[in-house]
């Protein structure tokens, strides 16, 4: 490198030189001594050049080896990450005693035919595939970029799926695990506390426990009674979705005005919206309060109390806690009513907390977070006590309520009854309270489900029914607690037979059910799940029964309006209407026709078991 700027600097030299040689203006005596000075000078500007030459060559090698170093230190960003997210990927847990990779379910992105609708509650989808994928484009910048990444998997997993999900808790361990490598990588020196910095992406959503298969039946039904209402609604809707206002031009028969009456009095009054008493509404207030407290490291404190440790994992902590107990229980209790003030959930939570400092070393994560909780737990419980109950109340001015005293009984949600018919008084409505609450002017109302008795529906004319039967239906009515007239029982069909609810007066009427009624197509599907027919609150509530001595023989019995079958019917005509009169009332009367059979169903209503073809 320096030969080439030393053959240079003699070619100036001898330049230089000879343009001494030609100067005739000066004598010998100066000529030498310039020559003297020219040569100092010259030697002087050669090594000045020489000297800058070396500068270049040295900036030259150091920005060379700045780049081998920048390119150095890319690649070990690159792969402390590969090797982080290896890690990540292949740590693993016992299940069942076997090896299980918590990471397991975050390696690709959700598959939108699957579950279209993660796209519009995730913005921002992230996998481990898409972390490699940066990886293999060279992406990142910087370590925090990946903790990002990783962070926004956890956080994606838990904003969408319910916390007693597998995946949610996957989603708390993989976070855990990657902060205590995250420490571990700040102390060994391999990134700094700012590289380390978990984001926060803001709160989890509202939590609820996930249903069991039998709650999963009971959903389905309900949803199927909501399409059915959904689809009973749909003549009041144009071709493009949008309701119809207005009316119609040009006048209208007195006929016509009544069909439209009737039409308005049968359409469907959906299942009424879950609301919460003030008293739930405060468990309910207590109970999310807690999500919203973290430690120094932004760690939400409640994640460590969220279920039991598996007993295979951790054996010893069933051997030194008596009584455990975790928040996903105390939620399902929660859920079923079990809790009549907030007392009996504070008295649950003081159990899970005293449990964790119990088993837990004092100055572990888990004790301190259970002291933290603790304090908070019974703070937010006497802020909700303060709160008044007319805090409670809904947009409409209703404010929920869990009983009301009428006519010297207490009436609660669950209760069957005889509600005041006002198109038949000696056939009073048969029905279910849904919900309960007073208005502004202290008015007390019940929201009840009817159940239609066979004459007020539209069945084929040789239709047999149960003595005493009933039909679930989708009207969801309110009604002032006056119209509520006496109790009365409406059994499963696979009890009925058995005996009768103990404590219930015999002079209570008691009905049997085996089967919901679709009013816009006249159609009898039988219950597949009791409990889906009821509220929520009483599903899991059992009652006693006096048994018969011997179980009743079912017998069915014709239709009880078969008479009413116009004499030239045909199975082509259109299905009748039935005949209404009050618009808080069941039909006046149903109607028969004689339309063909619904197939794989006999004419007592039984389905028909298809032949096995071997």
């Amino acid at each position: 490198m320096a030969a080439a700027p030393t053959r240079d600097a003699i070619e100036v030299r001898e330049s230089i030189e000879a343009k001494g040689d030609v100067d005739d203006d000066v004598d010998m005596e100066d000529a030498d001594a310039n020559d003297d000075d020219k040569r100092k000078a010259t030697d002087k500007d050669q090594d000045a050049d020489m000297a800058d030459d070396r500068e270049d060559d040295d900036e030259e090698d150091q920005d060379e080896e700045e780049d081998e170093e920048e390119s150095d230190s890319a690649k070990d960003l690159l792969q402390l990450i590969r090797d982080t997210s290896e890690y990540l990927c292949r740590y693993t847990i016992k299940v069942d005693g076997e090896d299980y990779e918590i990471a397991s379910g975050f390696q690709r992105l959700v598959n939108k035919r699957s579950l279209p609708d993660y796209f519009e509650v995730i913005k921002t989808p992230m996998a481990f595939s898409t972390i490699r994928g940066k990886l293999g484009k060279k992406s990142y910048t910087n370590f925090n970029e990946f903790v990002q990444d990783v962070t926004r998997i956890c956080h994606n997993a838990q904003v969408y799926n319910r916390p007693s999900a597998p995946i949610f808790s996957d989603a708390g361990r993989l976070l855990e695990v990657f902060k205590e490598k995250l420490a571990e990588l700040v102390k060994k020196g391999d990134i700094t506390e700012k590289d380390a910095e978990i984001p926060d992406y803001g709160p989890l959503p509202e939590f609820e426990d996930s249903p069991t298969p039998e709650e999963e039946e009971e959903e389905e039904e309900e949803e199927e009674e909501e399409e059915e209402s959904e689809s009973d609604d749909s003549d009041d809707v144009d071709s493009d979705g949008r309701r119809r206002r207005g009316r119609r031009r040009g006048g209208r028969s007195r006929r016509r005005k009544q069909d439209d009456d009737g039409d308005e009095a049968q359409k469907k009054h959906q299942r009424p919206p879950k609301v919460l008493t003030p008293q739930e509404a405060r468990i309910q207030a207590l109970l999310k309060g807690l999500r919203k407290f973290k430690n120094e490291n932004g760690r939400v404190r409640i994640n460590h109390f969220q279920r039991l440790p598996d007993k295979s994992e951790s054996p010893g902590y069933y051997a030194a806690v008596r009584n455990p107990i975790a928040l996903d229980m105390i939620i399902r209790k929660h859920k079923r009513k079990k809790y009549q003030n907030l007392d009996q959930v504070l008295q649950d939570l003081e159990l899970m907390f005293e449990n964790a400092k119990l088993f837990h070393e004092q100055g572990s994560e888990e004790y301190e977070d259970a002291v933290e909780l603790q304090k908070e737990a019974r703070a937010l419980v006497e802020q909700e006590k303060a709160k008044p109950d007319d805090d409670f109340r809904d947009a409409d001015g209703k404010l929920p309520l869990d009983s009301i005293e009428h006519g010297g009984e207490l009436w609660r949600v669950g209760d069957w009854v005889h509600i005041r018919n006002p198109n038949d008084l000696s056939k009073p409505i048969v029905a279910q309270i849904y919900r309960m609450w007073s208005d502004k002017s202290g008015q007390k109302w019940v929201n009840a489900c009817w159940f239609y008795r066979p004459e007020q529906t539209v069945h084929r004319y040789d239709k047999f029914f149960y003595e005493n039967e009933v039909v679930k239906t989708g009207q969801y009515r309110d009604h002032r607690i006056e119209e509520v007239e006496d109790r009365c029982f409406v059994m499963f069909i696979t009890r009925y037979p058995k005996g009768r609810p103990r404590g219930l007066p015999f002079n209570k009427m008691v009905y049997v059910c085996e089967a919901r009624y679709n009013e816009e197509k006249c159609k009898f599907n039988k219950v597949k799940t009791w409990s889906s027919c009821l509220p929520e609150e009483v599903r899991d509530q059992d009652y006693e029964m006096d048994l018969w001595p011997v179980p009743r023989t079912m017998r069915k019995i014709p239709s009880p309006i078969k008479h009413l079958l116009q004499a030239d019917a045909k199975e082509t005509d259109d299905l009748p209407k039935p005949t209404w009169r009050s618009p808080n009332a069941p039909p006046l009367i149903g109607a028969v026709h004689r339309r063909p059979r619904e197939p794989n169903w006999d004419r007592l209503g039984n389905r028909l078991e298809k032949k096995r073809v071997k």
